[in-house]
């Protein structure tokens, strides 16, 4: 038997095809929920140690947020067409097809981290001064950057790693790997930010240091994980060469979601300016909201990975029924998930604010306003993420697009300029919820369409 070949009987009896959903979803999403609430508490551990050394710091660290969103959308948009493939291609019996997209997918992130550490590495001082003029921030944030982005081979590797090992439903080594790197990250924020236990003192560049050493353990555990657990695919790269089809086939579902994750970093940066109009501790609030957010989002994520594979795959073996039961019942964990943030959100943002970020009046000020209006989005968030990824495992990741598209750049950034410049600072908010109303609209017309041309015509091929 080659090493590109799994025998058949083994690959027939992939939970993704049979186990029954709602047992299947929960056990594939549960350990990915788990390791993303782990994330998300490391990003606000980060934030929250940063904070104690000054608000200009935690100003920084917020502003570099734009590029560390724009890495992750690379990896991660790259990892959904590298899942996609790999799901579909088993669900088809096509082992061989599956090692492909497995093998190019590493050389395609490998590829990603090397332009990083280039454009990071001469550029971030630039990305700084283009944003303020204060000196504190441009040299706290400079340090921050170019660590984050010259070492980026952590975060483009794990997540690759974890995306294989999404692709065959061993999502419980993913919680492993995650758990651990962040775990580490968290040990090592207050010893290198403060100088603990004869360590220098590094402030900003220490967090961004904890954050690498906690992304190469990541890695190295998840290499072993694929190497050793993942049985179901190959990744020995020895004798290697590109396959252009596959990269292609890959960023055919890759780019429209790395787009659209980029499209973030664009609005982050762009909301940023806005609120730089008004104050640093305006855009310092607007970083604040996105790590607490992530509380809520990581889950919902958590639960995205579970979910694309299984659709995926189910696309590939044309069992419409399966694909419709993992639909409805990720919108509905999501939609719940999403409720039990807005709760929070709207009951505790002062709590919130001055016990994680030692909030100042001013921050206090700005942002429990500005918590509770943000946090209405909620309502039509879980929805229109959900929806989203079923566009993406489907193979359909331009919907995607247009959907992000049309929320942060339509919507949000002229509404919130125009706010500001007619309201002021309290109406800009506003435009987070009405982005997402727009969103939900569109998300429902286009999987509607996507059900009549794609899902409800596998009832006639199975048949055949």
């Amino acid at each position: 038997m080659s090493e590109n070949h799994t025998t058949e009987a083994s690959v027939a009896e992939n939970k993704m095809g049979v186990m029954p959903i709602p047992k299947l979803l929960i056990t594939m999403s549960l350990p990915m929920m788990l390791s993303m609430l782990v994330q998300a508490l490391y990003n606000i551990v980060d934030s929250m140690f940063v904070a104690q050394l000054s608000e200009d710091a935690l100003t920084a660290v917020s502003l570099a947020f734009p590029i560390q969103t724009l890495m992750i959308a690379i990896s991660s948009g790259t990892g959904v067409g590298i899942n996609a493939l790999l799901s579909r291609n088993l669900g088809e019996k096509n082992f061989e097809g599956a090692n492909n997209a497995a093998k190019n997918g590493l050389f395609l992130s490998i590829v990603s981290c090397i332009i990083f550490a280039i454009v990071g590495g001469l550029g971030s001082h630039l990305f700084f001064t283009l944003q303020t003029d204060n000196p504190t921030i441009i040299k706290y944030g400079t340090e921050y950057m170019t660590i984050i982005t010259v070492c980026s081979a952590g975060i483009f590797l794990q997540i690759t790693f974890e995306r294989l090992m999404q692709s065959t439903g061993k999502t419980i080594y993913n919680m492993i790997t995650q758990g651990t790197g962040a775990i580490i990250n968290i040990i090592l924020d207050p010893i290198m930010i403060f100088g603990l236990f004869g360590f220098p003192r590094l402030e900003v560049a220490g967090a961004a240091i904890a954050t690498i050493c906690g992304q190469v353990v990541a890695v190295i555990m998840s290499f072993y994980f694929n190497h050793k657990k993942n049985k179901e695919i190959n990744i020995n790269m020895r004798g290697f060469r590109p396959h252009l089809h596959t990269i292609a086939v890959i960023y055919e579902v890759g780019i429209p979601s790395i787009i659209m994750q980029a499209i973030g970093s664009v609005m982050t940066f762009g909301m940023n300016k806005i609120l730089l109009m008004f104050s640093s501790t305006a855009a310092a609030v607007f970083g604040v909201y996105f790590k607490l957010q992530s509380f809520i989002f990581m889950p919902v994520f958590g639960l995205n990975n579970g979910m694309i594979p299984i659709i995926a795959y189910n696309y590939g073996a044309k069992s419409k029924k399966r694909i419709t039961q993992t639909t409805r019942l990720s919108v509905i964990i999501a939609v719940l998930i999403m409720i039990v943030g807005l709760i929070i959100f709207q009951a505790a943002p002062a709590f919130l604010l001055k016990n994680l970020f030692d909030a100042s009046e001013n921050m206090l000020e700005i942002g429990v306003p500005a918590l509770q209006i943000i946090s209405l989005s909620f309502l039509f968030a879980g929805y229109n993420i959900i929806v989203g990824s079923v566009f993406q495992a489907l193979g359909n990741g331009v919907y995607s697009l247009l959907v992000s598209a049309a929320r942060q750049l339509v919507v949000i950034l002229p509404v919130a300029y125009l706010f500001a410049k007619i309201f002021g600072l309290h109406m800009v908010w506003w435009s987070i919820p009405l982005a997402e109303i727009v969103s939900l609209l569109m998300s429902t017309v286009l999987l509607k369409r996507i059900y009549r041309l794609k899902v409800k015509p596998l009832e006639q091929e199975a048949t055949l």
